[in-house]
């Protein structure tokens, strides 16, 4: 059986679980900072897009922000701010992106939340909810398939809201992560992840392993040291996000789904 047939089949087996498991809350939603065009209409009006790039955002100069999935040097990208500022609706944009941008068998996207219900747009085999065991198993999987996939041209897509939770696991779960976050890039495993910038003092540790950040907004001029290495920057004026550009922060907004 080939590689990526017995990894749909193995996402099919957990995400069954997974529907079981899912936790009956809702939570309130998140609102979009501002008014922003649809996720669409920008998708329009951007396509074609470049083979294997993922679509970000818009930057201030009008142009499309764009991962390369087949340039694995960004390595995962930690998306980091206060709350409330849009970390979950990037996650969201990203997922609704490869929804409408790839095939399945180009790419596929799994979401672990502590808050499945904010997902309830999206189909609920591709949640989990962060702590069950399928989750666990869904780590472990993705690291037995990245060991093997040489060669293969599928991605793989792991968005995790919340770092921290993440870090609450047993000992081999955070094992697989940690080796996702080292290693699952070049094995086309690409790890997005989602942090609250006022808890980042206690996850030092794991800051280390991302070299691509995503700002949102940070009121606290010691987080935002913390996060950027710039103890000159700040980013309590940001209404989107920012990302680093050379020696400069790049603007982008994320368009409404």
């Amino acid at each position: 059986m080939e590689t990526t047939n017995k990894f749909d089949l193995m996402m099919e087996a957990l995400t069954e679980l997974a529907q079981e498991q899912q936790a009956d809350t809702n939570p309130p939603q998140t609102q979009p900072l501002v008014d922003t065009p649809s996720l669409t209409s920008i998708l329009a009006d951007v396509s074609p897009l470049p083979q294997h790039a993922l679509f970000l955002g818009i930057a201030d100069d009008d142009l499309p922000v764009l991962l390369n999935l087949n340039d694995s040097v960004p390595g995962p990208i930690l998306i980091t701010g206060d709350q409330s500022t849009g970390k979950t609706k990037l996650l969201q944009s990203i997922a609704r992106v490869t929804d409408l941008t790839f095939s399945p068998a180009d790419a596929q996207y799994a979401v672990v939340t502590q808050q499945p219900a904010e997902w309830k747009m999206f189909d609920s085999k591709l949640i989990y909810t962060t702590g069950d065991d399928c989750t666990k198993e869904l780590l472990q999987s993705l690291v037995t398939w990245a060991h093997r996939n040489k060669g293969e041209q599928q991605t793989v897509l792991l968005l995790i809201d919340n770092l921290e939770a993440m870090t609450k696991l047993d000992e081999q779960s955070q094992q697989n992560l940690r080796w996702l976050l080292l290693r699952g890039t070049s094995r086309r495993v690409w790890t997005f992840v989602s942090l609250n910038a006022k808890r980042a003092f206690h996850l030092k540790e794991w800051l280390a392993f991302f070299h691509t950040r995503l700002f949102a907004r940070i009121e606290n001029n010691d987080d935002t040291y913390l996060l950027t290495g710039n103890r000159n920057q700040t980013l309590n004026h940001l209404t989107h996000f920012a990302m680093r550009e050379n020696d400069s922060l790049l603007g982008f907004y994320v368009p409404t789904i």
